[in-house]
């Protein structure tokens, strides 16, 4: 199958496509002798498991540690592993929302506290606001390596200034 017919098939773009390709998600497809790659039709189903997983939150590095040694597991492995990682999932969602409720409870409280200062004339102390204590920190999420960062521009240390000319030192 060519790429625009896997393309139609998913829903994906092709540079989608040639993207899970390169990022190791995606088998390396066969080229034709004309250079276009041809894929399986196991294709669609390995990007109909990646759409699924990342509607789910789950980053391209937990999907690729996933799908690396698929082939050395037994089924019964690979079931367990799916199991734990998305129980994993489900503690990193709940600890999300409970964040959540505890921010909708601070911003509900400081609009109060805005509306009641600003009423009597006065501007709110932050002060005198007490939010909810922080969360405990969310479970490790599953992932095989760290992300290597990438450098740009504005993520590049700065240089050290250049010296002043001679003439304007003092």
């Amino acid at each position: 199958m060519k790429i625009g017919e896997l393309a139609a098939a998913t829903g994906l773009a092709p540079s989608a496509i040639r993207f899970y390709e390169q990022s190791g998600l995606l088998p390396e497809a066969q080229r034709s002798p004309n250079g276009y790659r041809s894929y399986s039709a196991d294709a669609v189903d390995r990007l109909r498991y990646i759409q699924l997983a990342q509607a789910l939150g789950f980053t391209l590095d937990t999907l690729r540690a996933g799908l690396v040694d698929r082939g050395t597991r037994t089924q019964t492995e690979m079931h367990d592993e799916m199991l734990q990682r998305l129980d994993t999932r489900l503690a990193e969602v709940d600890h999300m929302l409970a964040t959540l409720r505890a921010q909708r409870k601070d911003l509900l409280t400081v609009r109060e506290r805005l509306l009641a200062t600003w009423a009597t004339g006065e501007c709110l102390d932050p002060a005198s606001v007490e939010l909810c204590p922080p969360l405990e920190s969310a479970p490790a999420p599953v992932s095989a390596a760290p992300r290597a960062r990438r450098v740009t521009r504005a993520s590049a240390p700065a240089a050290a200034p250049a010296p002043a000319p001679r003439a304007l030192r003092r």
